[in-house]
């Protein structure tokens, strides 16, 4: 029973935070300060969800930074994602392997 009541209160929250801002902001935002707010916070919560686990996804710091870095170089050169994805990805493979050669 209480397995299902877990579920409801998520529903209710679930429902309620995507219902209340149509029913509070009625009209278009008019504050330029607000609508830039609004625009950049799925781009700052999706970061802050996977920003701090790229550091983890290794299992070692350096690794990780080097594919980070590759990345962020990259989508400044604003490339294509999937060329970010895999420089980053076969960056920390090969830093990996050379450190692994390396010990």
């Amino acid at each position: 029973m209480s397995v299902w009541i877990y579920i409801l209160v998520m529903a209710v929250v679930t429902y309620l935070i995507r219902m209340l801002p149509f029913t509070l902001i009625r009209g278009r935002v008019k504050s330029r300060f607000l609508r830039s707010l609004l625009y950049y916070i799925p781009y700052a919560v999706l970061a802050a969800m996977t920003f701090p686990s790229i550091f983890y996804a290794t299992g070692d710091t350096v690794t990780a930074v080097t594919g980070t870095v590759v990345a962020l170089l990259l989508a400044y050169f604003r490339m294509p994602l999937i060329v970010v994805a895999l420089a980053a990805a076969g960056t920390s493979f090969l830093t990996g392997f050379v450190l692994s050669v390396m010990h």
